[in-house]
């Protein structure tokens, strides 16, 4: 594995600085994730501005975290897991959803494990849905719209799974405690 530089806002190309100056500012830190993800501006920005964007999607904060949280799930990915994890906990999401998205097993809030079972098939089918998996998502009391908003939150963590599993980032002290490894 190469090894990558985990940059700050004063190292970073200068084009990616703004970037990880708002990252700073947002959340009190540089996630080592977006410092990797420096390396390309197109990238970390790219990054940067989908995750503005996802979060002003009409989903809950719960729905936002569930959505990061199945599709870092079904991609593998340690790092978001344990970041997202962290994430959860301070929007007050119930420890319980955290711990079945953490563990890949059904939630008993029906509609939330319908989102759930549409991001999963979104991820596991590499975009493709039929129309019973489509209905099932819209009868839980979801709209049109937001079908398209759970592609902004894979899209999102698509770049952040593969620019993990591309240079295996170390976890941020902050998000450790929440470490993770897939079962199985």
């Amino acid at each position: 594995m190469h090894n990558y530089q985990i940059y700050d806002e004063t190292t970073a190309p200068e084009q990616s600085r703004q970037t990880l100056k708002q990252a700073r500012a947002r959340f009190g830190l540089i996630p080592n994730l977006m410092a990797v993800m420096a390396e390309s501006p197109a990238l970390v920005n790219a990054y940067g501005a989908i995750t503005q964007i996802f979060e002003q999607t009409s989903f809950s904060d719960t729905e936002k975290q569930l959505v990061l949280l199945t599709v870092s799930h079904e991609n593998s990915c340690h790092y978001c897991m344990a970041a997202h994890s962290t994430v959860a906990q301070m929007k007050q999401v119930p420890a319980e959803i955290i711990a079945a998205l953490r563990d890949g097993q059904p939630l008993a809030d029906k509609k939330l494990e319908a989102l759930r079972q549409f991001v999963r098939t979104v991820v596991k089918n590499r975009g493709h849905a039929n129309e019973a998996e489509i209905n099932a998502f819209l009868d839980a009391g979801y709209s049109r719209a937001q079908i398209f908003d759970v592609l902004v939150g894979v899209g999102m963590k698509t770049l952040s799974n593969y620019t993990n599993h591309l240079t295996n980032i170390p976890i941020d002290a902050a998000f450790q405690p929440q470490a993770w490894k897939k079962a199985g």
